[in-house]
């Protein structure tokens, strides 16, 4: 065995009963697109929610397959398909996203503000969110999602990898690491909408690597999984506000008063302020080591646990 997990409630990272890390890659991408497909025809959960929950199967195994990418041939054919299948449906998130956006920020501004001032804001932006339902047929979306998908669990069957043991997923940890260390500091450089939202990509995908090596050592994962996705959720609250503050800055006349949107737009500023700051604090603790260091001491983890695997397989 060479990958590993004990816990069979969580799906979404590796499980020593399954055996190789190979057999684990197939596993955990069964699994995903197996709830993706479930979530589509899952009544109760309504358009938005399952647009929602579709979209994270895709960015789950996105991040699987690059864990692995230099010993996983279709790479870039599988991670092409996953990323099309997500865009497809971005619209109706997004439509969504930047309402939620919304009231977060008010509720934020509370005690400063009075959310009535603000109300032909959120009006417009509930319209615009129906309207964006309603016109891109959104039920042939979600088929050709659906057909996409089957294909893709077809296939899944017959992935291999070059590679066994951590030598399969050393390369992809410490390559997606290092891009997060490396956004980081670019968005120190530039602390531009753009730069931190690259920041934040960079950052998610390390946050799911954490995730499927739970089990390395989980005490210290777990602490490590935590401060990935709150810095992963500080970029992300960031980047939601860049674009209410373009979807406002796109049509202004449809937006109400320009003083009120110009007082809203410094709300939109100010929280911005305060996220990019708690991000930077967060990020130099993170991503504090280089990524060659990082892969060292999670391969010594790996290696400590195999150790421990076959120590209770021998006392059997």
């Amino acid at each position: 065995m060479d990958a590993f997990s004990t816990d069979p409630d969580m799906t979404y990272h590796f499980e020593q009963s399954a055996g190789s890390v190979e057999a684990n890659v197939r596993k955990v991408a069964a699994s995903q697109i197996d709830k993706a497909l479930e979530e589509i025809d899952d009544p109760e959960l309504g358009p938005h929610k399952t647009v929602h929950q579709v979209r994270k199967r895709c960015k789950k195994l996105r991040a699987l397959v690059r864990l692995v990418r230099n010993t996983f041939d279709v790479y870039k054919s599988e991670n092409q398909t996953f990323r099309d299948a997500a865009a497809e449906l971005s619209y109706v998130r997004d439509a969504e996203v930047i309402v939620q956006t919304y009231d977060k920020l008010v509720a934020c501004h509370a005690d400063q503000i009075d959310p009535a001032s603000f109300a032909t804001i959120r009006a417009r932006l509930l319209q615009r969110k129906t309207e964006i339902l309603n016109q891109n047929g959104l039920e042939n979306r979600l088929s050709q999602f659906r057909h996409t998908m089957g294909d893709a669990r077809d296939r899944v069957e017959h992935w291999t990898l070059e590679e066994k043991g951590f030598k399969a997923i050393a390369d992809g940890l410490g390559k997606t690491y290092a891009r997060a260390r490396k956004a980081m500091r670019q968005a120190e450089a530039e602390p531009t909408p753009e730069h931190l939202h690259e920041w934040r990509k960079r950052v998610k995908y390390h946050w799911y690597h954490a995730r499927l090596l739970h089990d390395l050592w989980p005490d210290v994962m777990e602490a490590h999984i935590a401060a990935s996705d709150e810095l992963s959720e500080l970029l992300g609250d960031y980047h939601d506000l860049a674009v209410l503050h373009d979807t406002l800055v796109a049509e202004p006349g449809a937006f109400g008063d320009p003083a009120e949107l110009s007082a809203f737009a410094g709300l939109i500023a100010s929280r911005q302020s305060d996220l990019e700051r708690q991000a930077f604090a967060l990020g130099s603790k993170l991503l504090a080591e280089k990524g060659s260091a990082l892969v060292k001491r999670w391969r010594a983890y790996w290696l400590g646990t195999m150790s421990e695997a076959q120590q209770a397989l021998a006392s059997e």
